[in-house]
């Protein structure tokens, strides 16, 4: 009793047919995922920041905190 021989000829598109949508579609789930668990949280995150950031008051604190070489603080 011997083994029987592998089925070589087709092999490639054989397997392409059942691996490639299985991989597109996997792919695709990632991407979404990936987009609605990091990217649009982060959005939001962004956003809300900027609703209530101050850029003059932030430059006159950190004016007045002397970290700028061009720029003196007011009491000097």
């Amino acid at each position: 009793m011997s083994l029987p021989k592998p089925v070589m000829r087709g092999l490639l598109g054989k397997r392409l047919r059942f691996h490639l949508p299985i991989a597109f579609t996997l792919s695709f789930v990632a991407a979404a995922a990936f987009k609605y668990a990091v990217i649009e949280p982060r959005k939001k995150a962004y956003a809300d920041f900027y609703k209530q950031y101050d850029a003059t008051k932030e430059f006159n604190t950190m004016r007045e905190a002397g970290i700028f070489e061009s720029v003196r603080p007011s009491g000097e």
